[in-house]
């Protein structure tokens, strides 16, 4: 009986990717796995159909070989087929995402037993003129670090731990499941590799002590609310002498009382008189870098108008460039005045034209030629 097309095992078309052959392979293998279907025979020559096929096609020289010659390059010793060499080696992170507890799951354990301390996060708030400015901040973190007894190896001073009896120091297991071996973790000395009989009374045997570490850092002027810093290996210590991990540093900028921020840019709201707004004039504005600033008003400001000054914004992180500050001005319409200055007002206000003020008197001609016409 001739072989079926491994493609067509796998249900791809010739062109598919690796990991097209993958998604593949995953879907069908979880349908016909044996442990799935215990006693279905049919199911069980499937899956190591599933096997072969996915075996030859995730090998970039096999399926090349394959693609020219077909099943005749795996035949006469050609090699490929069926389950010879290292299968459970090379599947394992195919078995691992099915059936979990199986392959044991991969951390950051390196072959030696050692294993990389976790990374840390750190929230920090600032305020504005810190970000403006840019400042050294000093941390207080309780963090993990390699116990200096022992040097992180969790043994006893003098002592050594000893190789695992179980796994050979390999820190991993084969388990045999069905016609396939798969490696685990060893469940002894939990991918250490090595026992410890005397352990440290430092840390117990752990290989970290829990300790409170003091940071500096600079914090450089530019930083925007959510802005990451990473602080390479000031994160918690490693296990046996591994290596430490990272702290991430996540920055969040207070509100300002005055200026509100988009970006490199910074807005602020300045309230002005009526006079001013009228007559023009000059405002002292306060800067972000605390300087006082003279802004000059033209005659005529009309409420909400922004003036804008160059350069007088928030720095670009990492550049010499600053954004913009923008200056909305607000027109106060005056209180509490007195009979003269009432008397002065609407004096104004009868010998007031068009000309004096444009867009109210625009507005209510609009409005006129709008409802004469029926509102169209």
């Amino acid at each position: 009986m001739s072989k079926r097309d491994y493609y067509e095992i796998l249900g791809v078309a010739r062109s598919a990717t690796e990991a097209d052959l993958k998604v593949a392979f995953r879907k069908l293998a979880m349908q016909h796995h044996p442990d799935k279907n215990p006693g279905n025979s049919e199911a069980e020559a499937k899956f190591k159909e599933l096997n072969e096929a996915y075996q030859i096609l995730s090998d970039g020289q096999k399926r090349a070989a394959y693609d020219r010659f077909g099943h005749n390059a795996f035949e006469q010793g050609g090699g490929g087929g069926g389950f010879s060499g290292d299968f459970g080696s090379s599947m394992s992170d195919i078995f691992e995402d099915l059936f979990g507890g199986l392959g044991g799951g991969r951390g950051q354990r390196r072959s030696d037993g050692r294993e990389r301390g976790s990374d840390l996060r750190y929230n920090l708030e600032i305020s504005l003129e810190d970000a403006f400015n840019g400042k050294t901040e000093t941390l207080t973190i309780p963090t993990a670090v390699t116990c200096e007894p022992c040097s992180g190896t969790g043994a006893k001073p003098g002592t050594k731990a000893k190789t695992c009896s179980t796994c050979g120091g390999h820190g991993r297991v084969r388990a045999s499941q069905g016609f396939f071996s798969i490696e685990r973790t060893c469940p002894k000395c939990q991918g250490r590799g090595e026992m410890i009989d005397d352990p440290c009374t430092s840390c117990r045997g752990a290989g970290r002590v829990t300790t409170d570490r003091t940071l500096s850092v600079n914090i450089p002027a530019g930083v925007e609310d959510g802005t990451r810093i990473r602080l390479s290996g000031e994160g918690e210590g490693g296990l046996r002498g591994g290596p430490s991990g990272d702290l991430y540093i996540f920055l969040s900028v207070k509100s300002h009382r005055y200026f509100q921020r988009d970006g490199a840019d910074l807005y602020c709201r300045v309230p002005i008189s009526m006079v001013t707004a009228a007559l023009g004039g000059e405002l002292r504005v306060p800067m972000m870098d605390g300087e006082m600033k003279a802004v000059s008003v033209p005659e005529g400001t009309q409420s909400g108008k922004q003036i804008k000054l160059r350069g007088k914004g928030m720095p670009v992180l990492r550049s010499r460039d600053h954004g913009d500050l923008y200056i909305q001005v607000s027109v106060e319409t005056p209180q509490k005045l007195t009979p003269r200055q009432k008397e002065l007002l609407k004096e104004f206000e009868t010998e007031s034209s068009k000309d004096t003020q444009p867009e109210s008197a625009g507005f209510f001609n609009r409005m006129k030629e709008f409802f004469a016409g029926g509102g169209e």
